[in-house]
């Protein structure tokens, strides 16, 4: 029969429809077909109309699906797809559902028929009757008994509402499927396997109940006939998916059935060492991997999970995206993950943040990036004040983590925000930093007089110190001003075009000032070769980079705000972020060598973005900071004053930096415990982070000033 009509559509001219199909069409061949595939008579006949339909579907040129004829037995056919898993027709389902998939995709506006077909069906029996549960499914406007339209904003109340009583009566779904560390996907319960049994099943349905496959490549098909569907451009078809099927649902009781049955303990380096993760791509064999370890499998399936979700949602209608990612937010972040980062066990909270650490950098999606981040800083934008910073919960918790007493919650928390602020969403740098320095209230304004104008063209800024004169310079030489460095070289030469003295204070007094913020007892870096500041000039350009390329779409100022413009007078607050950063690098002597790494690597990305504000605040030391305000270089100079008490009662204290240097770069066996190893390992950190900022000022310095 497939051989006739395929030969008769060649014989003809495009669009002309033969005998042969015309007999098929109005003699109803479909349904007789769909009627003998559901009652699978004679045995396997099911499997042969499901053949049959795919084959008709994909090898036929004209458009079939639009005769009442044809979309209605496939509606029905799509009906007994997915309702039993593991079936011998799985196959031949998952690629009838696929064809499908693909004619809707080329023509969109044929997924009215799927989803609306039966209920203009009902409707048009007359308004009087009653209209069962079932059939209200992917209505536009409801029909109530008494004949009054419904509008779909009170209709997804209403469905909600039905939803809720429903959830009461019936045991937790999620608990019900249950997770086998022996099975990579999910299998499920009877009671579970079906999609809300009492409506009517569509295509989504289908889909959403192969995705649960034993059969891998069945579960990843399925996965795809989704990513198709969601990505139709219609409106209508995007509103209709959201709000008439339980595809946002199952997305998310999915995932939180997948994180429930991680393991309680895992270790945070196993999470952060997985390989990655690919949804199409879920498969693991735990006998052949060397690397194995309790919980590798389970974590495999719910990042592959978490991956595909995010996919699903970038590749959406843009309405449909924004509800799925608000879904995942609701019911997964909000419900599933905030009352673990929330609670009060260290291991949970270490266990808890490594996952969330993985998450973030894993999110692709703008969309689902966005919720993220709502969920974790909130949406506030005003400039915080210290009576405020619990505003929200779980952004307070946080930032409270990156000083914990816990050392490896504090480290974990920090690398967490850290990724967090290299994704491409201005919110983030904002919330954090930003909201509190756009008044630039941390300065100390003086209306300019006659005498800084004098002052500032004889080559000094108004109000500076001049390093020569501060106490904690005082071995400063010509020798050590590293101006005739190679590095230094490379600054832009003095043109009308550039100006030195255009407002910003000399970048090689920039340089020198961090240079030569660590005495010279403390230094231990020019003993050993590869230890540079070049290294840290190559960095810093690259990362700058690849800063400003993130950044270019913000459309942050160039300059700036004119301080005539801002609000000096508001007290200032560095904000809750800043503060705990502050704190913890005010205590660089006295931490653990790896959480000071990590500080300071955070401290040297938020300095890196191209913000004048955060350039202003972070990277000059010759800003008039207001009274009990303070800076990064405030910070650290306070730390200076502190190392140079220090160093005078630890004897020896040159050679035994210069010992533990070699140590921590594997240039020295490990050997007897030396005295002060923290205060050492300290000072080490402190020195290295003063040529990063340095490195830093400088290629911002350079990039901002090359035509």
């Amino acid at each position: 029969m497939l051989d006739i009509l395929v030969q008769e559509e060649n014989e003809r001219e495009s669009g002309e429809t033969g005998p042969c199909m015309e007999y098929l069409l109005h003699h109803k061949i479909l349904e007789t077909l769909y009627t003998l595939g559901k009652a699978d008579c004679p045995p396997g006949m099911k499997q042969q109309v499901l053949a049959f339909y795919t084959k008709l579907l994909g090898r036929i040129r004209q458009p079939l699906l639009p005769h009442i004829n044809v979309h209605r037995p496939v509606q029905k056919l799509i009906r007994l797809c997915g309702e039993v898993l593991a079936t011998p027709t799985e196959n031949e389902e998952i690629q009838f559902l696929c064809i499908v998939c693909a004619k809707l995709k080329q023509d969109p506006y044929l997924v009215n028929f799927f989803l609306e077909n039966k209920i203009k069906a009902m409707t048009s029996r007359g308004s009087a009757s009653v209209i069962s549960e079932e059939v209200l499914k992917g209505q536009d406007s409801l029909i109530t008994g008494r004949g009054q339209s419904v509008q779909p904003e009170e209709r997804s109340a209403t469905a909600r509402a039905e939803h809720t009583e429903k959830a009461d009566d019936l045991p937790q779904q999620a608990d019900d499927l249950s997770f086998s560390l022996d099975e990579l996907n999910v299998t499920s319960s009877p009671e579970a396997s079906a999609v809300r049994p009492n409506h009517d099943y569509n295509l989504v349905n289908s889909l959403l109940n192969l995705t649960r496959s034993p059969d891998g490549r069945i579960a990843v098909k399925a996965c795809e006939g989704l990513m198709l569907l969601v990505s139709l451009p219609e409106p209508a078809a995007a509103r209709c998916l959201m709000e008439s099927t339980c595809l946002c649902e199952l997305l998310t009781d999915r995932l939180a059935t997948l994180y429930k049955a991680l393991p309680q303990l895992v270790d945070p380096l196993d999470i952060e060492t997985i390989e990655a993760i690919n949804w199409g791509l879920d498969s693991y064999n735990y006998k052949e991997d060397a690397s194995a370890f309790p919980g590798k499998r389970a974590l495999i399936s719910f990042f592959s999970w978490f991956d595909y979700c995010d996919q699903l949602i970038k590749e959406a209608q843009k309405t449909a995206a924004v509800t799925m990612a608000r879904a995942v937010r609701e019911r997964f972040f909000v419900g599933v993950i905030e009352p673990q980062l929330m609670q009060t066990s260290e291991i949970g909270i270490l266990t808890s943040t490594a996952l969330l650490h993985r998450i973030v950098r894993q999110v692709t999606s703008d969309v689902l990036l966005q919720e993220m981040v709502y969920f974790l800083l909130g949406e506030h934008r005003e400039p915080e004040t210290l009576t405020d910073i619990n505003r929200h919960p779980l952004r307070h918790r946080l930032i409270e983590h990156c000083d914990h007493i816990s050392d490896e919650i504090s480290i974990m928390t920090l690398r967490m925000f850290e990724h967090l602020l290299q994704k491409p969403n201005e919110h983030i740098l904002y919330n954090l930093v930003l909201r509190n320095l756009e008044e630039r209230n941390y300065m100390e304004y003086k209306p300019p007089c006659q005498e800084d104008k004098d002052i500032v063209e004889n080559g000094q800024i108004a109000g500076a110190v001049d390093l020569e004169e501060d106490p904690l310079f005082t071995d400063l030489s010509p020798d050590n001003t590293l101006l005739n460095q190679e590095w230094l070289s490379a600054s832009p030469p003095i043109s009308p075009e550039h100006p030195r003295n255009d407002g910003k204070t000399e970048v090689h007094k920039i340089v020198n000032s961090f240079l030569c913020l660590v005495p010279d007892e403390a230094k231990s870096s020019y003993h050993v070769e590869g230890t540079g500041y070049d290294t840290y000039l190559r960095d810093a350009h690259r990362q700058f980079r690849d800063y400003c390329a993130i950044c270019l779409r913000w459309e942050w100022l160039g300059s700036p705000r004119s301080l005539e413009k801002c609000n000096l007078e508001a007290p200032f607050f560095e904000g809750h972020f800043l503060k705990v950063l502050f704190d913890r690098m005010g205590r660089i002597l006295d931490q653990p060598y790896d959480v000071n790494l990590q500080v300071t690597s955070v401290l040297s990305k938020l300095s890196l973005f191209p913000h004048p504000h955060i350039h202003e605040y972070l990277l000059d030391p010759y800003v008039n900071l207001a009274s009990g305000c303070r800076s990064l270089f405030s910070v650290i100079v306070r730390v200076v004053g502190d190392l140079m008490v220090r160093i005078q009662r630890i004897p020896d204290f040159t050679p035994k930096l210069l010992l533990v240097r070699k140590r921590l770069l594997g240039l020295e066996p490990e050997g007897p415990i030396i005295d002060h190893m923290t205060l050492l390992e300290g000072v080490i950190v402190l020195e290295e982070f003063c040529k990063e900022l340095a490195a830093i000022a400088f290629v911002k310095y350079h990039t901002s000033s090359t035509p």
